[in-house]
Protein backbone atom coordinates (compact mmCIF):
# COMPACT_ATOMS: atom_id res chain seq x y z
CA UNK A 1 0.00 0.00 0.00
CA UNK A 2 1.03 3.58 -0.63
CA UNK A 3 -0.06 6.95 0.69
CA UNK A 4 -0.21 9.75 -1.87
CA UNK A 5 0.05 13.29 -0.53
CA UNK A 6 -0.69 15.94 -3.13
CA UNK A 7 -0.53 19.70 -2.64
CA UNK A 8 -2.69 21.46 -5.25
CA UNK A 9 -4.30 24.82 -5.97
CA UNK A 10 -7.70 25.16 -4.24
CA UNK A 11 -9.72 25.79 -7.40
CA UNK A 12 -8.49 22.47 -8.87
CA UNK A 13 -9.97 20.31 -6.09
CA UNK A 14 -13.18 19.42 -7.94
CA UNK A 15 -11.28 18.51 -11.12
CA UNK A 16 -8.89 16.24 -9.21
CA UNK A 17 -11.71 14.65 -7.24
CA UNK A 18 -13.62 13.88 -10.44
CA UNK A 19 -10.51 12.39 -12.11
CA UNK A 20 -9.88 10.15 -9.09
CA UNK A 21 -13.51 9.03 -8.98
CA UNK A 22 -13.20 8.05 -12.65
CA UNK A 23 -10.35 5.71 -11.60
CA UNK A 24 -12.52 4.13 -8.92
CA UNK A 25 -10.76 5.75 -5.95
CA UNK A 26 -13.29 5.53 -3.16
CA UNK A 27 -11.88 7.86 -0.54
CA UNK A 28 -9.61 10.79 0.05
CA UNK A 29 -8.97 13.40 2.70
CA UNK A 30 -8.68 17.07 1.77
CA UNK A 31 -7.28 19.73 4.10
CA UNK A 32 -6.88 23.46 3.64
CA UNK A 33 -3.22 24.32 4.17
CA UNK A 34 -0.88 27.25 3.54
CA UNK A 35 2.66 27.15 2.28
CA UNK A 36 5.20 28.29 -0.25
CA UNK A 37 7.74 26.75 -2.56
CA UNK A 38 10.34 28.21 -4.84
CA UNK A 39 8.15 31.18 -5.73
CA UNK A 40 8.30 32.43 -2.10
CA UNK A 41 4.83 33.97 -2.36
CA UNK A 42 4.05 37.24 -4.11
CA UNK A 43 3.37 40.91 -3.48
CA UNK A 44 -0.09 42.49 -3.57
CA UNK A 45 -1.47 46.01 -3.29
CA UNK A 46 -4.11 46.88 -0.69
CA UNK A 47 -5.33 50.49 -0.47
CA UNK A 48 -2.15 51.71 -2.08
CA UNK A 49 0.17 49.80 0.26
CA UNK A 50 2.27 46.92 -1.04
CA UNK A 51 2.62 43.84 1.13
CA UNK A 52 4.08 40.36 0.75
CA UNK A 53 1.88 37.27 0.79
CA UNK A 54 4.36 34.53 1.58
CA UNK A 55 2.04 31.69 2.63
CA UNK A 56 -0.31 30.83 -0.22
CA UNK A 57 -3.55 28.86 0.27
CA UNK A 58 -3.35 25.27 -0.99
CA UNK A 59 -5.25 22.01 -0.64
CA UNK A 60 -3.51 18.90 0.69
CA UNK A 61 -4.98 15.61 -0.50
CA UNK A 62 -4.22 12.34 1.24
CA UNK A 63 -5.10 9.14 -0.61
CA UNK A 64 -4.28 5.56 0.43
CA UNK A 65 -4.14 3.11 -2.45
CA UNK A 66 -2.77 -0.28 -3.44
CA UNK A 67 0.66 -0.42 -5.05
CA UNK A 68 -0.72 -1.16 -8.52
CA UNK A 69 -2.76 2.09 -8.57
CA UNK A 70 0.13 4.49 -7.95
CA UNK A 71 0.99 5.37 -11.54
CA UNK A 72 -2.61 5.90 -12.65
CA UNK A 73 -3.41 8.05 -9.60
CA UNK A 74 -0.32 10.22 -10.18
CA UNK A 75 -1.25 10.65 -13.85
CA UNK A 76 -4.82 11.61 -12.90
CA UNK A 77 -3.66 14.20 -10.37
CA UNK A 78 -1.06 15.72 -12.67
CA UNK A 79 -3.49 15.82 -15.59
CA UNK A 80 -6.32 17.42 -13.66
CA UNK A 81 -4.37 19.75 -11.34
CA UNK A 82 -1.93 21.23 -13.83
CA UNK A 83 -2.33 24.84 -14.97
CA UNK A 84 1.21 25.03 -16.41
CA UNK A 85 1.94 27.91 -14.04
CA UNK A 86 4.17 28.34 -11.01
CA UNK A 87 2.65 26.94 -7.81
CA UNK A 88 0.74 23.99 -9.32
CA UNK A 89 1.93 21.85 -6.41
CA UNK A 90 3.72 18.62 -5.58
CA UNK A 91 2.93 14.93 -5.19
CA UNK A 92 4.62 12.73 -2.59
CA UNK A 93 4.41 8.92 -2.52
CA UNK A 94 5.01 7.25 0.84
CA UNK A 95 5.10 3.57 1.78
CA UNK A 96 2.33 2.52 4.16
CA UNK A 97 2.82 -0.29 6.64
CA UNK A 98 -0.75 -1.00 7.75
CA UNK A 99 -4.31 0.24 7.61
CA UNK A 100 -7.23 -0.66 9.86
CA UNK A 101 -10.93 0.03 9.36
CA UNK A 102 -12.08 1.05 12.83
CA UNK A 103 -15.71 -0.07 12.45
CA UNK A 104 -15.01 -3.65 11.28
CA UNK A 105 -11.41 -4.27 12.30
CA UNK A 106 -10.44 -5.14 8.72
CA UNK A 107 -6.72 -4.67 8.02
CA UNK A 108 -4.48 -4.18 5.03
CA UNK A 109 -5.92 -3.45 1.58
CA UNK A 110 -9.35 -4.78 2.59
CA UNK A 111 -9.59 -1.81 4.95
CA UNK A 112 -9.31 0.64 2.07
Amino acid sequence: MKKIEAIIKPFKLDDVKFALQELGIQGLTASEVKGFGRQRGHTELYRGAEYVVDFLPKIKLEIVISDDQVDSVIEAIVGSASTDRIGDGKIFVLPLGESVRIRTGETGESAL
